[in-house]
């Protein structure tokens, strides 16, 4: 167990006018422990057998002055968990610590997690007897008043806890904020003070009324609390006067400020509200419990209130205006018309108003608003920020929103700001609702293909919306859906560049063209062979590679019946384009039949033979799959035999085309067996066309095989070497002419 030492060093009045002391001194964290203040930790005998060590965290040397009112303050997680149900993460260690002391003038509060950092220095008007630091406010007397001052614990716990508290989804005042006094109430010999929840207990010398009397005015629950060590304390003294003081409403504070006070103090209520409700039980748990309600309620009031406050305020931290309304649970319509401006007033919208309705309508959510708030959105920024209204209009939230009285709205911007591709597709898709199809044509035709993918990656939501939800599931709009039946290929193009610019990933693109476009068999395949071409991401390679030979596989197995979609890239333009589709290899085309299926079955067949004539497509990958396929065809045939070949499997490979189409033997050997296997021709070829010629009764294919591998073998062995090939069953003349022109190659010069 640690223990924390906090080393503060005072000089007593006491001591001469001329006393000489060190210069102020402030060391923090781990430079606290070079302090030569020595300290050691007592041994109590109550460890539990725990070991304790100790940490320096704080040094301060003042002047001539009198310390008082140290103070260790703990504060656990639920100062935050403001979410029904949330419950702390640890009950064994506090969220946060604090550490205040106070002098007769000036007090300070640290915050020790985390770091030791200094969150609020308080200057009191005069001179302080006692200090006394709450979750809600500092509580201070002086001989003739008591004084309250705000705090900052809760901004900081909430910082602690979650780092991510100032974003665009929730918010906290800062710890940086100005602290204030909240309230100064005289009293007449104060002597201390104390706090009960929220209750501050001052006890004072004035001998207003009996003891008795004094006691039956005090609050029910101070009974308990007044323990019989402090009535001993005071039992001597005369005159002594018990108050009980609640807080009262704070005056001459700014309106945001008197907010952000109210914001604290009610995440420390809410954190007093979670520890009551778990230790309580029965009807007070029940009481609590609506207690913890009431409170929530207030905070989101708070936070609409803050929401309103920096929506309507100057440019200084209008952007704030966005967590507190969504902290408040505000609908945007709700939030609309609480900004909305007065009749006749020559205000207009703020800017943190504007900063929220953008960050909504930039949101993915499966909520619309109505056509009354929708249009009432579309003018608002017609007036405010005119270059907002195609990312306006490309919201889903602006489903409902009427194309007609949009439409002039985007004429007179375009008259005004010129001609671009993004505002010409937006006019374009409230002519497709208005199902003006001329007038949609002639804007979509301004610009070229090219052009009009461009406009799609600038504001992808004119194609796509991501859906909100628990599951969301990117969906098409009403334009993407008229582009798979009149431009496919434009479609095609803008999914593949919004995908190459990260606006969309592989699987809800393929969700788009399976699902909600119904393109399973056609221009989903022509997206995969487009992105094929364009992506550069291994892993996207490897999947689409498995995907394509999946497909072509399907479709050759799948019978002969033409299908009403043409492929927008043809076999011929994927080799002449794609790196991964591979020229055919020349022996292929004779294996090929040449009107012996339909086009899209040829289309099938070439692709998938381009793509294991390429470099890229794993043959271990796509053998499983090539598996359904009968070795009955010639074309089945012709992808086995591929298979084998990238598998290196020449010899049963020069076996097994000798057996069905020994036609093509010499242009395969022409093309494989080259560079390190050309040493086939004499090993493997030689012997298997000998002996399949000698088989044979007539076969002038074998023969003109025979002889063309000869012309080969001749060319590349030495005479003695070529003499070990010659059988020895009489047929040696045969040999003769090709043992000549290898002789005559070796003659010296």
């Amino acid at each position: 167990m640690d223990s924390v030492f906090v080393c503060l060093e005072d000089y007593p009045e006491e001591q001469s006018d001329f006393l000489l002391v060190p210069k102020h001194q402030e060391l923090l964290g781990d430079r606290a422990g070079a302090c030569d203040v020595p300290v050691s930790v007592e041994q109590t005998g109550l460890e539990d057998r725990r070991r304790y060590t100790l940490s320096y965290l704080l040094f301060r040397c003042f002047s001539v002055v009198i310390l008082h009112s140290l103070q260790l303050h703990p504060i656990s997680f639920e100062i935050i968990s403001l979410s029904p149900g949330k419950q702390s993460a640890s009950v064994d260690e506090p969220a946060c610590m604090f550490c205040f002391f106070s002098l007769p003038n000036v007090g300070y509060l640290y915050s020790l997690r985390g770091g030791v950092e200094l969150l609020s220095t308080y200057q009191y008007p005069e001179k302080v007897l006692q200090a006394v630091l709450t979750d809600h406010l500092l509580h201070v007397i002086t001989r003739n008043a008591l004084q309250s001052f705000t705090v900052r614990c809760a901004a900081a716990a909430a910082r602690i806890e979650d780092p991510y508290i100032d974003t665009t989804m929730k918010a906290c005042p800062p710890c940086s904020l100005e602290v204030c006094a909240l309230r100064m109430q005289l009293f007449i010999g104060l002597r201390t003070l104390c706090v009960y929840g929220r209750h501050v207990v001052l006890l004072s010398t004035a001998d207003t009324e009996a003891p008795e009397e004094a006691e039956r005015h005090t609050h029910p629950k101070m009974n308990k609390y007044l323990t019989c060590s402090l009535r001993r304390k005071f039992n001597s003294c005369t005159g002594i006067c018990l108050g009980v003081i609640l807080k009262t409403n704070p005056q001459g504070l700014s309106l945001r400020h008197l907010l952000s006070e109210a914001h604290l103090l009610l995440r420390s209520s809410l954190l007093e509200s979670s520890e009551h409700r778990q230790a309580s039980e029965g009807a007070r748990k029940m009481a609590i419990q609506t207690q913890r309600e009431e409170l929530e309620e207030a905070f989101r009031q708070n936070c609409a209130q803050l929401g309103d406050s920096f929506s309507r305020g100057g440019q200084k931290d209008y952007h704030l205006a966005l967590p507190y309304y969504r902290m408040s649970g505000l609908s945007v319509t709700e939030v609309m018309s609480r900004n909305r401006p007065l009749p006749g007033s020559p205000h207009s919208y703020g800017p943190g108003f504007l900063f929220y309705l953008k960050n909504y309508l930039l949101e993915e959510t499966d909520q619309s608003l109505s056509q009354e708030d929708a249009d009432e959105v579309t003018r608002i920024f017609s007036q405010s920020e005119p270059s907002m209204l195609v990312s306006v209009c490309a919201s889903p939230c602006m489903m409902n929103v009427d194309p007609a009285a949009t439409l002039q709205i985007l004429q007179r911007l375009e008259e005004t700001a010129g001609e671009a591709v993004p505002l010409t597709i937006t006019m374009a898709t409230m002519m497709l609702r208005l199902g003006n199809m001329a007038q949609y044509t002639e804007l979509m035709e301004r610009h070229s293909e090219m052009l009009l993918v461009y406009g799609f990656i600038e504001e992808p939501r004119l194609l796509l919306h991501a859906g909100g939800g628990k599951h969301p599931q990117v969906c098409p709009t009403a334009l993407a859906g008229q582009l798979a039946d009149s431009q496919p290929g434009l479609l095609v193009a803008a999914m593949v560049a919004l995908h190459e610019n990260n606006k969309v990933q592989l699987e809800p693109a393929d969700h788009v063209f399976k699902v909600r476009l119904g393109c399973e068999s056609s221009l989903q395949v022509d997206f995969w062979e487009a992105m094929l071409m364009a992506s550069s991401q291994d892993a996207v390679i490897q999947e689409l590679l498995f995907r394509l030979a999946s497909v072509y596989i399907d479709r050759l197995t799948a019978g002969e019946s033409p299908t009403q979609h043409k492929s927008l890239k043809s076999a011929d333009d994927l080799i002449s384009c794609c790196s991964h589709y591979g020229a055919l290899y020349p022996w292929l085309t004779i294996l090929n039949p040449a009107h012996a299926s339909s086009y899209q079955h040829q289309e099938a067949l070439h692709k998938l033979q381009s793509l294991l004539c390429g470099p890229s497509l794993s043959i271990g990958n796509v053998a499983p799959l090539l598996e359904s396929l009968s070795e009955e065809t010639l074309w089945g045939f012709s992808l086995h035999l591929l298979c084998a070949t990238r598998r290196g499997q020449y010899g049963r490979s020069i076996e097994r085309l000798l057996d069905r189409c020994p036609q093509a033997i010499i242009a395969y050997a022409n093309h494989q067996l080259q560079d390190k296997h050309m040493a086939l021709w004499w090993q493997k070829l030689l012997p298997e066309l000998c002996s399949r010629t000698r088989a044979a009764a007539d076969n002038g294919v074998l023969l003109g095989a025979l002889k063309e591998t000869l012309v080969v073998v001749a060319m590349q062995m030495s005479p003695a070497e070529f003499l070990e090939l010659l059988p020895d069953d009489g047929s040696a003349s045969y040999f003769l002419p090709h043992l000549l022109t290898c002789a005559q190659r070796h003659l010296p010069a």
